[in-house]
């Protein structure tokens, strides 16, 4: 199958009083049509960054993103509305993402009044109430507002929107991170199901390894802007190779009285993304850490089939 989006050397850097944020900094992945990759880290490690540098809400500052076959960092403003219409986005909060002042029926219709894909008010309104079915909103609520609404039909109202123009490729920025367990799974079922109804490509973002194990085919792990660690879902699960993925997922609690996981505790200091010096940047918390790897930064490698880790050691510590 082939990779609808391509992303190479990816960089996004900020400037600050303090001096030059790197948020992304040497990115590099594909994401097959029809397929889901999950981007896991620490708060703070360039997912979100990641996410709005592709869909071009921030301006690389360098790297390619490939969006079938086409560099959408070369592209102008007017080619870049028409791209849209392929590439959406769900926020993280469902309630800041949303105008207050519009109501249901007002926000999902927006982007269809934009982009003039109803020839009457009358198809609006039709594919307004189309969409509300889709994602599970009450037709009764046509007329009522975010602050009326929980969190979880918020967030309903959020994919209506992403959905409204028929994309291809959608963002999903955290999209259930602030909704209840119980609001979380019904959510992450209804776009697992669209997904195979329409056959939508997701780049899911989320610090939560649960969800992504559940949602994902291929997962990324980021830490302070770099990938740390590449592979297929299952794979990264049975078979964790860098120090930090290992910890990450040490972190998941197991849902049993008795049985104890043990924890990998991470010591040291984070090191600053403002101007890094060279060398791992997971040096400073890694307790195998060489001068090598205080020194010099690793490049992403295919250890195993399919499976990129960057680590000096990984061979070592794994033996493989």
């Amino acid at each position: 199958m082939s990779a609808l989006l391509e992303v190479k050397n990816l960089k996004k850097y900020f400037r600050t009083a303090r001096g030059t944020l790197h948020a992304v900094d040497d990115v590099s992945f594909s994401v097959e049509e029809g397929k889901t990759l999950g981007v896991v880290g620490e708060s703070g490690c360039g997912k979100s960054t990641l996410g709005r540098t592709i869909l071009r809400l921030h301006d690389a500052t360098e790297g390619q993103v490939l969006y079938q076959g086409r560099d959408i960092t070369q592209v102008n403003r007017r080619e870049l509305k028409q791209l849209r219409q392929d590439m959406q986005m769900i926020f993280q909060d469902p309630f800041s993402s949303l105008d207050p002042r519009m109501s249901v029926s007002q926000l999902i219709a927006e982007p269809l009044i934009i982009y003039k894909k109803c020839s009457s008010r009358a198809a609006l309104i039709q594919k307004v109430e189309e969409l509300m079915d889709t994602v599970g909103l009450a037709r009764r609520l046509v007329n009522t507002y975010p602050h009326e609404l929980d969190g979880g039909r918020r967030q309903r109202i959020g994919v209506a929107r992403a959905l409204s123009l028929d994309p291809k490729f959608i963002v999903c920025d955290e999209p259930v991170s602030a909704l209840d367990v119980s609001i979380q799974a019904q959510i992450l079922n209804l776009m697992q199901d669209l997904q195979e109804e329409r056959n939508l490509t997701y780049l899911f973002i989320t610090h939560n390894m649960s969800v992504v194990k559940h949602i994902s085919d291929r997962i990324l792990v980021m830490y302070l802007g770099t990938v740390v660690e590449l592979a297929d879902a299952q794979e990264m699960f049975r078979n964790r190779l860098h120090p930090y993925t290992k910890a990450l997922l040490a972190a998941v609690p197991i849902p049993a009285l008795r049985e104890k996981q043990p924890r990998k505790l991470l010591k040291g200091e984070i090191s600053s993304p403002i101007d890094p010096k060279p060398g791992c940047r997971f040096a400073s918390r890694c307790p195998y850490a060489t001068e090598l790897c205080r020194t010099q930064s690793p490049g992403l490698e295919e250890v195993l089939p399919g499976h990129y880790v960057s680590c000096h050691r990984v061979r070592e510590i794994n033996q493989l």
